[in-house]
């Protein structure tokens, strides 16, 4: 057995959180390589059949969503556990601490956003963990509820815009259509997909050299957080409250019992995953068709955070036997260093697609792609617990938590003098 935590750390909080920075990696790197929509769809981009297509399969049903909510439960989680250290003395009150972090976070994640990766996730959780951090006294059952209260209706939302969008069409592809409803189905159609040009400016500004990834860049992720992903905030707000909750359970910190970990192994992987499969399949069946895929990634948010909660439950049982500890302990190292790793990763990733860099962008069909994830999840096992070892902190949390203090943090650890 393994105790769960070290000092003022959880190291099952810890290596959760490592699995769920490798494991972003792999939706990620859609985005990262190919044309954006390729993410969506993929015969827009990097093949859709044989191996193309397993590849898009199996990351939809275990990793689609998944580890961004395992991610942002985490955050929940974090939020209150470093609110408990302020509150005992750390110089600074919880509140001075919490929205200093939220504020410094935000800048990281644009500077992230624009300078490295369009999909960048720190902004929604700086805007999302600021409007949380005032319920964080409620009861684990008050949080959890409201938590998922607000995933269902963001749901509900889902569906009735789209009824909205078949609506619209049905009014724009009926005999005798008006200008003004093919004109309302036009504009209400871009939520569908990119418009034909898209695909020549990913690849020629992706693909050419910096200042052309720039501003590529910049306008996707202007137009993601302006437009496209504006119930991401909603959401990353729901799991952060869900996530806080379930810390309060001692979810997180190998508080429940095994049993109860293996029903949400058991409930996760035998009831949610195999739903999510199934609208993999139907989704594939169609075509890929847009109104299909529309709807039923709106239905797919249900038993998303069930299989999210079944791997980190799975990964709570390894820890609680002390089995395969080489694994878990390098991913608790990563995990120590998410904020690191997460932006390295946007940084070695952009210099092997970049035109700048190795130029690969749409050069990869999508199943491989994952020999490049396969050498950044090396590279972040191998120099994160050596790291470590030296250092109190990654890179970019000693930057982070020295803005937030606005003093520099002790950063090596102390030797001890040989007697």
């Amino acid at each position: 057995m393994v105790t769960a935590t070290a000092g003022e750390r959880h190291i099952s909080m810890d290596a959760v959180r490592g699995f769920a920075v490798l494991g972003i990696l792999l939706m990620n790197i859609v985005g990262m390589g190919l044309p954006g929509f390729a993410y969506i769809d993929p015969t827009y981009y990097g093949g859709s059949e044989g191996a193309n297509l397993w590849t898009w399969a199996v990351n939809f049903v275990l990793a689609d969503g998944k580890m961004r909510g395992l991610f942002s439960m985490l955050f929940g989680a974090s939020m209150l556990l470093v609110a408990d250290r302020a509150e005992r003395g750390s110089g600074l009150s919880p509140n001075q601490t919490h929205y200093r972090r939220m504020f410094w976070l935000l800048v990281i994640g644009l500077l992230h956003g624009i300078f490295l990766w369009y999909g960048d996730i720190l902004v929604f959780y700086a805007v999302a963990g600021a409007l949380a951090f005032p319920l964080r006294k409620l009861s684990a059952r008050a949080l959890i509820a409201i938590g998922g209260a607000v995933f269902v209706g963001l749901i509900a939302w889902g569906l009735y815009k789209h009824a909205n969008l078949e609506a619209l069409n049905a009014a724009a592809m009926a005999p005798g259509a008006s200008a003004a409803a093919m004109e309302a189905w036009k504009a209400a159609s871009f939520s569908l997909g990119p418009p034909p040009e898209a695909l020549q400016m990913d690849l020629q500004g992706f693909g050419g050299g910096f200042m052309d990834a720039l501003k590529q860049r910049s306008m996707m992720f202007f137009l993601m957080h302006a437009v496209i992903s504006t119930d991401e905030y909603i959401e990353a707000f729901s799991l952060i409250l869900i996530g806080a909750g379930l810390f309060k359970t001692g979810f997180f910190t190998l508080g429940w019992t095994t049993r109860a970990y293996a029903s949400v192994i058991a409930f996760g992987y035998l009831v949610a995953a195999p739903v999510t499969a199934w609208i993999a399949w139907t989704i594939a069946a169609s075509g890929f068709d847009a109104m299909v895929t529309h709807e039923l990634s709106v239905w797919t948010a249900a038993p998303r955070i069930f299989v999210a909660l079944a791997h980190a439950a799975a990964l709570m049982q390894l820890i609680r036997a002390g089995a395969l500890r080489w694994l878990t302990e390098r991913l608790a190292a990563a995990g120590r260093m998410a904020l690191s790793n997460y932006v390295g990763t946007s940084v070695i990733t952009m210099l092997v697609f970049a035109g700048f860099g190795l130029g690969l962008f749409g050069e990869l069909q999508r199943y491989q792609l994952y020999f490049v994830v396969a050498g950044v999840w090396a590279l972040i096992l191998l120099w994160s617990k050596p790291w470590l070892a030296r250092f109190q902190y990654g890179p970019l949390e000693w930057v982070w938590r020295s803005l937030v203090r606005w003093s520099p943090q002790p950063f090596a650890r102390p030797t001890v003098a040989a007697a």
